[in-house]
């Protein structure tokens, strides 16, 4: 087991990593600022003290964690040549990576569970989704995914004591990228990997999926059209969000098993930006399809240009 471990980066582009920082530092710029802007125009403002906005917060507060968990070490590759990485700080940079994940999966089901039941059964909305219920999903949201992953860190360090290299293909510790260097059987790792992607990752996909077919059942037996123009109206944010997200996952999570003829740059770089793309495109998709927070951050800069 190598106390240091060393990061390619993207294979086959280390010539012009440094120009590939360069996206990656505004998307993750751009992410930080827009995130930041959601959560105090939140946090500001009353009206959207309900379960709706705080699930949008939390999905914010998420992505800063995530992005953070990744951007500034990658921009460390690309630019400052500092590929080496402590064994146990990557093992800790896995966990935070998978942990943001699986929280950010989580916020997406609640958030589509939260337009169902306010669809489906507006009445008894309010006394669902409680200051109280909305707490323990918080909670239990961050639980899920970070009790999960533990097990992966403790079979990679305790199973695992042999490695053909020190190099990682990747941008950041992801668990199949690590568990590749291991000369000995891996079968339990990867097993235990598919376990945890499905009880977070697919379990909250086909759950997700399932809320909005009922969701769309009962828009299109309402009676007036403008109606059913507002009900899909309010769920067009969180359908984009929801797609761009899985659709990233599932190509890097296949890709690690089972995509061998897609070149390694392809399948790195779309990784790198499956942790990066959510956090800088939720922000404008909520700003701009959310009417409430669009009046509010344009009060506010038009308040400050006033003044």
């Amino acid at each position: 087991m190598p106390s240091v471990l060393t990061f390619i980066g993207i294979p086959g582009l280390e010539p012009v990593q440094c120009w590939i920082g360069i996206p990656f530092c505004a998307m993750y710029v751009i992410a930080l600022i827009g995130n930041s802007l959601l959560l105090i125009i939140i946090k500001s403002e009353p009206s959207l003290h309900e379960p709706r906005y705080i699930f949008l917060g939390m999905l914010g507060a998420t992505d800063i964690a995530l992005s953070t968990s990744i951007v500034p070490k990658m921009l460390g590759i690309f630019w400052f040549h500092l590929p080496e990485i402590f064994f146990d700080a990557c093992l800790f940079q896995m966990w935070l990576i998978h942990t943001f994940q699986g929280i950010e999966s989580g916020v997406l089901l609640i958030m589509a569970l939260d337009r169902y039941v306010a669809i489906c059964y507006p009445l008894r909305h309010a006394t669902i989704f409680t200051r109280q219920l909305v707490t323990n999903i918080g909670v239990g949201l961050t639980l899920r995914p970070a009790v999960l992953v533990i097990p992966c860190l403790l079979l990679i360090k305790c199973r695992l004591k042999l490695y053909r290299t020190k190099l990682i293909s990747h941008t950041y510790c992801e668990h199949m990228a690590l568990v590749k260097l291991a000369t000995e059987d891996v079968y339990i790792n990867k097993i235990y990997g598919l376990f945890g992607a499905f009880f977070v990752g697919g379990l909250d996909f086909i759950f997700i999926t399932l809320s909005y077919i009922q969701i769309f059942i009962t828009v299109f037996q309402l009676p007036q059209k403008e109606a059913r123009l507002k009900a899909v109206n309010t769920c067009i944010p969180h359908i984009c969000v929801f797609c761009q997200f899985y659709f990233l996952a599932f190509f890097s999570f296949f890709t690690h098993r089972s995509g061998s003829y897609i070149p390694s740059y392809i399948h790195i770089t779309l990784s790198s930006l499956y942790l990066l793309v959510p956090p800088f495109l939720n922000p404008f998709i909520y700003g701009v399809k959310t009417k409430h927070i669009r009046e509010k951050v344009v009060k506010m800069f038009c308040s400050k240009d006033q003044t």
